[in-house]
């Protein structure tokens, strides 16, 4: 039997399940289909467009781990250009660009403009992007901890020289712009901070979803003092700014935890490994879905990278690649009508981060009881189409 064949009965026993569950709530289904028919069009890859930054992170994966040591940066529009094209080629539509610091090297970006439908970067917010020629680009802004907590681990210059207010600086670049969220990587050390954080991005037309903040070559790199703290604030605060905080109920308890009702979060179930390692010909055989045809690519635009962070997979939570575990994953939540809900809340919600995204400005659906015992969640791209 052809792998198009299996991915065809995949598809039909998802679309039989989801049926059979919503029965006569048609809206639900209707919501189903066309969340699914968007996820389906969207094929992603990351790109490190520069090993530069002009800060230096406490936490930062990308140089402690010296991954700007590891190729140079390919400074030819022209090559990149057709690198692009190449990728395009490959059916990739979208691209998540990344650094080094990518607003240091605008005309890269505006090169992956030109040539790819769905762009988004990941940003310290030091530097704004422009905001002619990038109207459809996606920012995606980094902020650690909250309040003082930003500028203790993030304010430090290159020199090791630091200095304060990073988080207003991003602010101040990026008032009132529909292309901006914030990526709020909270943690127990700042509990008391993510309140008034998350009402500071409101006022200033924003939003923002939540990471984990994560400090490498620590005894304990994910876990605080008081997880079940951590978690019930960020949830609390979620309910009271619906339409600021993107999270889904469901996610944070994921991301926090570790785990779902179907399993945990580790290397045998991310899906944000690249499709082109050959180190991944184990995992992708063990049957969990990956992203299909996503690469991780260094600045040099020829190696390719392990994953989308720092390969270090003991205690990664990053917040794209638990999301993606949870939009893959869709089977898992077609057990109840509650799962199937949970799962369209979930798809939803992840594509309302994005400017260029059909789903961009629409409010965040929650519901109290989002964690069942009985429902798990699902995850992103095509929840069809595993590896081969």
């Amino acid at each position: 039997m052809s792998t198009a064949t299996i991915s065809l009965g995949r598809q039909e026993s998802v679309e039989r399940l989801a049926r059979s569950l919503a029965g006569a709530d048609e809206a639900l289904l209707a919501r189903f289909h066309a969340v699914r028919a968007f996820s389906r069009t969207i094929r992603s890859s990351e790109y490190h467009v520069t090993n530069a930054c002009n800060i230096r992170c406490r936490g930062c994966w990308f140089f402690t781990f010296d991954f700007d040591k590891q190729t140079k940066d390919q400074t030819d529009l022209a090559a990149l250009r057709a690198f692009i094209q190449r990728e395009r080629a490959r059916h990739i539509n979208a691209a998540l660009l990344i650094g080094g610091e990518p607003t240091l090297v605008p005309d890269r970006i505006m090169a992956f403009v030109e040539g790819m439908e769905y762009v988004t970067i990941s940003t310290n917010g030091f530097r704004p992007l422009p905001r002619d020629g990038f109207e459809r680009v996606s920012v995606a802004i980094t902020l650690f901890g909250g309040g003082p907590l930003d500028d203790e681990l993030r304010a430090i210059k290159p020199n090791g020289r630091t200095f304060t207010g990073l988080f207003d600086t991003a602010l101040g670049h990026y008032r009132d712009d529909p292309r901006a969220m914030f990526v709020y990587a909270i943690t127990s050390r700042g509990v008391e901070h993510i309140e008034p954080t998350v009402r500071r991005i409101r006022d200033n037309g924003n939003r923002v979803t939540f990471n984990y903040y994560s400090e490498y070559h620590t005894d304990d790199p994910l876990r605080g003092a008081d997880e079940q703290r951590l978690l019930d604030e960020a949830l609390r605060v979620g309910d009271t700014y619906p339409d600021t905080v993107l999270s889904h109920p469901y996610y944070l308890r994921a991301l926090i935890s570790g785990q779902s009702e179907f399993g945990r979060f580790g290397y045998d179930v991310c899906p944000s490994m690249s499709w082109d390692h050959p180190a991944h010909a184990t995992r992708r055989a063990n049957g969990n879905p990956t992203l299909p045809l996503f690469n991780v690519y260094a600045p040099d635009l020829t190696t390719i990278h392990f994953c989308c962070t720092s390969g270090h997979c003991e205690g990664c939570r990053d917040s794209q690649a638990v999301q993606s575990w949870l939009l893959v994953s869709v089977r898992h939540f077609l057990q109840t009508k509650q799962g199937l809900q949970t799962w369209v809340e979930l798809a939803e919600n992840y594509w309302s981060q994005f400017v260029w995204s059909p789903y961009h400005g629409l409010g965040v659906t929650r519901r109290p009881d989002t964690f069942p015992a009985s429902d798990p969640p699902s995850s992103i791209p095509d929840p069809d189409e595993d590896e081969d």
